[in-house]
């Protein structure tokens, strides 16, 4: 394992840690504390979707200007600040990308660049210091390489899922930027994010807005999503996988589905996506895109009307999280339209998860920097 690396923003942190600690005993609370995880409690055939303590994270610090070199750390709590600005102003943005256990038992990532500059321009929009590349990357795969027992083995269709993320950290009166920030990536062992894997499910649409014209919907910033848990919620109630979101000056065209990008595949074969500036540019949407293309679809980013789903034979939900997810039916003011089937997947979506699943996990060729291997020890 590689050597922890002290930090000396961390020290003062620390110091923090040693306050709350006096003040939670003295108040008769404690901050709750999380049993190390080990590669032996898992069935790796039936994970599920959430989280773990791993033995380490990978934190870095931004202070006067510059950032820290960063180091793995051990901890999974992280001392904030009352005033912090992640807590108070919504300064706190993420990724989310998976480690995929190759055949020969090397890992991958994919595509890890595109989601550094991803939360680069989140954190621009959200006045935010952005994490250099090489700092992403290299947190990636330290984290990777720390934590490598518990990439799931090949053929299990489970992953390593990294959650990297920024938030504010300095403490701020008034609404305006912080001085501080801090970057951590973290890693948890997940199955598949639906039980159900490739199993079309039923989506409905309603009066919730996603994101609104001109504000955060490009960035992949908290608040978009903890707006989003009612929504969800009321989906999932009545008996929905999630909520269609529609465009939030006209609520015509299709947006997202939950936290997913939208694509449909005409009957003529064309593999359509929807474009918007409130629409989070997937990473996931834009190598299905090309893969599209590559099997011989015609493939293009437009303007889809929730009016208009007839020219679909089959559709998808598609994001790091789930990769694809069929969809069977889309609800809109009670009408409920079915796609190729509510009980099995189309022939189109197979092939779609099939090749871009095969460059995921190394089994096929995939266009260069696409599946980038970490070497672990």
């Amino acid at each position: 394992m590689s050597p922890l690396k002290n930090e000396g923003l961390h020290n003062l942190f620390l110091s923090v840690i040693v306050v709350l600690s006096y003040f939670s005993k003295k108040e008769g609370w404690t901050m709750s504390e999380q049993q190390k995880a080990k590669p032996e409690d898992f069935d790796w055939d039936n994970l599920g979707f959430e989280y773990h303590d791993l033995p380490y994270r990978f934190r870095a610090y931004y202070k006067d200007g510059k950032w820290s070199e960063g180091g793995l750390e051990t901890d999974a709590n992280i001392p904030v600040n009352e005033a912090a600005t992640g807590l108070h102003y919504g300064q706190n943005i993420f990724e989310g990308l998976k480690v995929y256990r190759r055949k020969d038992g090397g890992a991958n990532l994919f595509r890890p660049d595109r989601n550094a500059k991803r939360l680069q321009n989140s954190a621009d929009r959200l006045m935010m210091a952005p994490v250099p590349e090489e700092l992403f990357l290299r947190a990636l795969k330290e984290v990777t390489k720390a934590n490598q027992d518990f990439i799931p083995p090949y053929g299990t269709g489970a992953t390593l899922y990294l959650r990297p993320f920024e938030f504010g950290g300095g403490p701020v009166v008034g609404v305006h930027p912080a001085d501080n920030y801090v970057f951590e990536v973290y890693a948890t062992p997940v199955g598949a994010y639906y039980k159900g894997g490739l199993t079309p499910t039923a989506y409905v649409t309603n009066h919730y807005d996603r994101a609104a014209h001109g504000g955060t919907g490009a960035a992949k910033a908290g608040g978009n999503y903890g707006a989003s848990m009612l929504a969800g919620d009321e989906a999932h109630k009545a008996g929905y996988s999630d909520v269609v979101y529609l465009d939030p000056r006209l609520h015509e065209n299709i947006e997202e589905l939950g936290s997913a990008n939208f694509f449909g595949i005409t009957k003529d074969g064309r593999f359509l996506t929807p474009k918007s500036p409130s629409i989070l540019p997937s990473v996931t949407k834009y190598s299905l895109l090309a893969v599209a293309q590559e099997l011989g679809l015609e493939a293009e980013e437009t303007t889809i009307s929730i009016n208009d789903l007839d020219q679909f034979a089959e559709a998808g939900a598609m994001g790091t999280a789930a990769v694809i997810s069929p969809v069977g039916s889309i609800t809109h003011q009670g009408n409920k339209h079915v796609f190729y089937s509510e009980t099995e997947v189309g022939p189109w979506t197979q092939k779609l998860y099939d090749r871009l699943t095969a460059i995921q996990y190394g089994d096929q060729e995939g266009p260069e920097g696409w599946a980038v291997d970490v070497p672990l020890d």
